[in-house]
């Protein structure tokens, strides 16, 4: 198709796209691309991107990013690198054989402003899958939704911005500034995959995760602590239970104490005033127990992992002294801890919260598109869990939030993507970029290309 106008390069004035008929070029483009989005978001879905399994969705990735001409860069992770870096958290398992991709556009003539487009490809366990209606990796369309873990978190975001670029392109259009299409790995337990982003030296005057947060403008999110606990008792038989200690017991006993911390941090006087509409913001999570030898001994041994949510301008190392310190008032108060061992060890999250200026000038772009494709004002969101939103924001000189599709049961049973949701965030993507970035005539070579 010949682009719209014959202008060089058209920005956006106060707001989404002034030309109407170049705004209503791109949201005809995005939705003539939904069929090839939703079809590449099938495939991803049928990727089990689970955490070290990420490369056959990377593969599937760096294809859609060659087939819309962008110059494809993969690279591993270099934790050695990484690891003296701000916002650097301790893995939890090896980064052999894993890979970032990013897909990089470059204009012929840079004239307005860079756009990070990031998404993790990783998703969490799947669960029992006889718990779900449908095999949780074969995608399922029902009633206007994709079913599929990882379909809404986030998979369908990475197809939502790989479909925007693909609609402007199909247009006669691209960028006219540098746009770099990131899809990570390990966002779910350390962001590191963003952070490698960092160290590699991706920048740009924005970015955004087009996570499953329902229309939504993140505002804010909070900090993410992991913590494992080992406890260690005394074992005995059962014939006489009081001549031991028993291990999984005193650790029941130690998340009570731990759970007074959460109720602390609640507690209205000492919440975030980007949280002061929360009831509960703050969430402590006791998401993994294992423990025991013999079903008829006292077990000797009990080792849990606690997920602790904190707030933005808390430091992590004070939040580690504060969890630690818990511990330590509940093994000296609760005679129910007496004599028992504990180890405390520190793996996965160790991620700082962060705030986002609303008026920045992404941000009311970003709403000016939404009110363009949807209608009404989109609602702000600060948000109770963590996302790579923070590395670009705190670490990286990149103002960064969240815009995506809704979803439904993410990390539950069943998860869900809206597809007429999956459209309107390609839509505003689209216009978007098209604001922020500008347009040019795409090169001649890219004109032909199969998108998706």
């Amino acid at each position: 198709m010949a682009p719209v106008s014959n202008r060089s390069t058209i920005l956006a004035r106060d707001g989404v796209v002034a030309d109407p008929a170049l705004r209503q070029a791109i949201l005809d483009a995005a939705d003539a691309a939904q069929p090839r989005c939703v079809a590449h978001l099938s495939d991803l879905v049928r990727q089990p991107s689970l955490l070290g399994e990420e490369a056959g969705a990377q593969e599937v990735m760096a294809e859609a990013f060659a087939g819309l001409g962008l110059e494809v860069d993969r690279f591993a992770i270099d934790e050695a690198a990484i690891a003296r870096l701000p916002g650097f958290s301790p893995p939890v398992t090896s980064y052999d054989g894993r890979e970032n991709v990013v897909g990089v556009h470059r204009p012929r003539e840079a004239a307005g402003r860079s756009l990070i487009l990031n998404g993790h490809i990783d998703v969490v366990p799947a669960g029992p899958a006889e718990l779900w209606t449908s095999p949780p990796f074969e995608p399922r369309v029902h009633e206007g939704r994709l079913y599929g873990r990882g379909a809404g978190d986030m998979k369908a975001g990475i197809a939502a911005y790989t479909a925007a670029f693909a609609a402007l392109r199909s247009i006669g259009y691209q960028p006219a500034a540098p746009v770099f299409l990131q899809s990570v790995v390990e966002e779910e337990c350390t962001g590191n995959g963003a952070l490698a982003c960092l160290h590699r030296g991706y920048r740009a005057d924005a970015a955004i995760i087009p996570e499953p947060f329902n229309h939504t403008l993140m505002t804010a999110q909070l900090g993410v602590m992991w913590m494992r606990v080992t406890v260690t008792g005394t074992p005995a038989h059962v014939l006489d239970t009081s001549a031991g200690s028993n291990a999984i017991e005193a650790a029941f006993a130690l998340v009570g104490h731990l759970k007074k911390l959460e109720a602390l941090w609640n507690e209205p006087c000492r919440q975030h005033p980007a949280f002061a509409g929360h009831r509960h913001p703050v969430n402590f999570n006791l998401g993994r127990i294992e423990g025991g030898e013999w079903t008829s001994s006292v077990p000797t041994r009990c080792e849990f992992d606690l997920r602790a949510g904190f707030y933005p301008g808390q430091d992590p190392a004070e939040v580690r002294a504060a969890l630690a310190g818990a511990v330590e008032a509940a093994r000296r108060e609760d005679p129910a801890l007496a004599g028992v061992g504990v180890e405390l060890s520190w793996r996965g999250f160790q991620a700082e919260g962060c705030v986002i200026d609303p008026a920045h000038p992404m941000m009311r772009l970003l709403a000016d598109s939404h009110r363009a494709v949807l209608g009404g004002e989109p609602a702000e969101l600060a948000a109770t869990c963590t996302t790579d939103a923070r590395f670009f924001n705190l670490y990286g000189d990149t103002p960064a939030t969240c815009y995506g599709p809704e979803a439904t049961r993410i990390h539950g049973i069943d998860e869900s993507v809206s597809l007429d949701s999956l459209r309107d965030v390609t839509r505003v993507l689209a216009l978007f970029m098209a604001g922020w970035c500008g347009l040019e005539p795409a090169a001649a070579q890219t004109l032909g290309i199969k998108t998706l």
